[in-house]
């Protein structure tokens, strides 16, 4: 808004309204409230013991100053976006449809390598994200229809030929709560974010792992990107190559090449189809060896 990208003629403050709890669940989950800062989430006990790759996530990103104002839902909801997006001088699909995407051919070192169109190659933005889709978290939304709840890799839209609907929130939609499932007894988990510099900086390629071996192999996994998607990005072919096979290094590198199968890289942004394969080999043999 400070940069007009977004104009919108009114602006409605929730903060009153009482969403900034977390609670567990009869289940043994977890509640996490739509207005709970980020701090607060990565801190709280349960979190820090049953669901530590959504700790790790959120303390790798932004300041402490921007974790202890911005919220659960608000991460949830941040705009994918590039320099372009951001700039009103130039064309943006994501912000006038049908202008155009010059990131295609222009500044792309950033962006992504999964999930892109012609129309948009922005990446999204959260470490939060990952680990919610990791951990397979339920949205619950309240709507004029009423309340439904959202599968956490339902909630956000690849760009295809519409990239400025980037979620499958309808207007007058609210986010009221996140579920999270309660957590795999046993399970190890880990976030691991390579970028450019050590603090404050969005990923170059990012990975959060769920993982529990049993008898030297992998009884249960799951894998989540950022830095490389246009969503928050839950490789289902990493867990489906990792699940029944043995906890070894050749057998991680095996499942970061399925995952990264089908990228495509720009002139840029190449080195990430390599660099998000050593990151998830490395952050699965972190989570093997305990």
């Amino acid at each position: 808004m400070k940069l007009e990208v977004e104009t919108p003629e009114r602006i409605l403050d929730i903060n009153r309204l009482p969403l900034d709890k977390i609670e567990e669940l009869p289940n043994g989950g977890l509640k996490i409230g739509a207005t709970v800062r980020n701090s607060d989430l990565a801190h709280h006990p349960k979190v820090q013991r049953d669901y530590s790759v959504l700790s790790q996530a959120i303390l790798s990103g932004a300041s402490a100053q921007l974790r202890n104002l911005a919220t659960t839902a608000g991460n949830l909801l941040q705009r994918t976006r590039c320099m372009y997006f951001r700039d009103t001088a130039m064309p943006c699909n994501k912000r006038d449809p049908g202008s155009g995407c010059p990131a295609i051919t222009g500044s792309n070192r950033m962006l992504a390598i999964l999930g892109a169109s012609e129309h948009c190659i922005a990446t999204h933005p959260s470490d939060m994200c990952v680990a919610m889709a990791a951990l397979e978290a339920t949205i619950h939304v309240q709507g004029q229809k009423g309340p439904r709840e959202i599968a956490f890799g339902d909630l956000h839209l690849l760009p295809g030929n519409t990239p400025h609907r980037e979620t499958v929130l309808e207007p007058g939609d609210l986010i009221t709560h996140v579920n999270l499932p309660p957590p795999r007894a046993g399970s190890r988990q880990v976030y691991l974010k390579l970028r450019d510099r050590a603090s404050y900086e969005f990923a170059l390629a990012s990975a959060a792992v769920v993982l529990s071996v049993a008898g030297g192999n992998v009884s249960y996994a799951r894998v989540a990107f950022g830095g490389i998607g246009t969503r928050p990005w839950r490789s289902h072919e990493a867990e489906g190559a990792l699940t029944g096979k043995a906890a070894s290094a050749a057998n991680f590198r095996a499942a970061a090449e399925a995952a990264l199968r089908g990228a495509k890289a720009q002139s840029e942004n190449g080195f990430k189809i390599e660099l998000a394969k050593r990151c998830l080999a490395h952050a699965l043999q972190t989570a093997a060896n305990g």
